[in-house]
């Protein structure tokens, strides 16, 4: 008497097809990247209304801001990018030869390596705005602080090149 087992097409289906429950937080991602850039040109605009009288300090803080926006819409694009091509669908290089290759050609090292970069320039704009208004915010624990939290994400990013490299050998 031979007992039944199941072939487990039924639950590979499912797993297979679950892919899709990505779309929506995908969407949701380009529905931000739209939000940030709305914030952009409203930082911008307001900015260049207070520019005849905006000190330099609080101009090169201004600036920092609209810097940190653009790599926060960079950080959120390399995400949606990166999880289009694992879940969805792998974004053919040869349909897209007109794509930047850092859109097309998207590994799982290079996404991480990306990642904990611009989360390091985020984390050193805001530490350099944080650093250029040190006036009213004088806290030497903040600042070392401030200045510790970047460097993290950079001893990070060279421990994940280690890794990465030791492993391609």
């Amino acid at each position: 008497m031979t007992m039944w087992r199941p072939n487990g097409r039924g639950i590979q289906t499912a797993m297979y097809l679950s892919r899709w429950l990505m779309v929506p937080f995908l969407v949701g991602l380009i529905c931000s990247v739209v939000l940030i850039v709305i914030r952009f040109f409203i930082n911008l605009v307001s900015l260049a209304i207070r520019l005849p009288v905006e000190p330099w300090q609080d101009l090169v803080v201004d600036v920092l801001n609209l810097i940190d926006l653009t790599l926060m819409a960079n950080l959120v694009l390399i995400v949606a990018f990166s999880a289009y091509g694992n879940y969805i669908r792998k974004i053919d290089a040869e349909d897209h030869s007109n794509w930047p290759p850092g859109l097309v050609n998207i590994d799982f090292s290079m996404m991480k390596q990306r990642l904990l970069g611009s989360i390091a320039g985020i984390a050193a704009v805001d530490s350099l705005a944080w650093y250029l208004d040190l006036e009213t915010h004088a806290d030497a624990a903040k600042l070392t602080w401030t200045i510790a939290f970047p460097l993290m994400f950079v001893l990070a990013m060279v421990l994940l090149a280690l890794a990465d490299w030791l492993a391609r050998r």
